[in-house]
């Protein structure tokens, strides 16, 4: 999926090579997270394709960006609390939290890939 009702391809494109690879299940949970939320959610990151994420991320060239079930939404305080709710009662199952450093770089990724080998799930963690 390239783009949806509330999230633009822009939005959710590759930063190199502009492939917005979205996979269908994840867009539609995300959006529905978006309407309960009831308010704008700005992403800083969502598809990665494998050489982008390898430079930014130290998943590597498989990182969760690289299935196109994964994006990091710009949030702080009550906001970031109530994402996290809601993101919980919706079934994603990764929730990282970036709540420190400059108040514009915080941040929650979020995605809902499924418990493997090396992946336990749902689970949370700290940047």
């Amino acid at each position: 999926m390239e783009s949806s009702t509330h999230f633009s391809k822009n939005e959710l494109a590759c930063k190199c090579c502009g492939n917005a690879k979205m996979e269908d299940g994840f867009m539609e949970r995300l959006e529905e997270l978006r309407v309960r939320f009831g308010k704008g959610m700005r992403l800083s990151s969502a598809f990665r394709c494998s050489e982008h994420n390898s430079e930014v991320s130290k998943t590597g060239k498989r990182g969760p960006h690289t299935t196109g079930r994964a994006v990091d939404v710009l949030t702080r305080g009550k906001d970031a609390h109530r994402l996290i709710e809601l993101a919980t009662q919706l079934g994603f199952t990764g929730i990282g939290i970036k709540q420190n450093g400059s108040h514009e770089k915080r941040f929650l990724h979020l995605d809902d890939l499924q418990e493997a080998e090396g992946r336990p799930r749902p689970w949370v963690w700290s940047y």
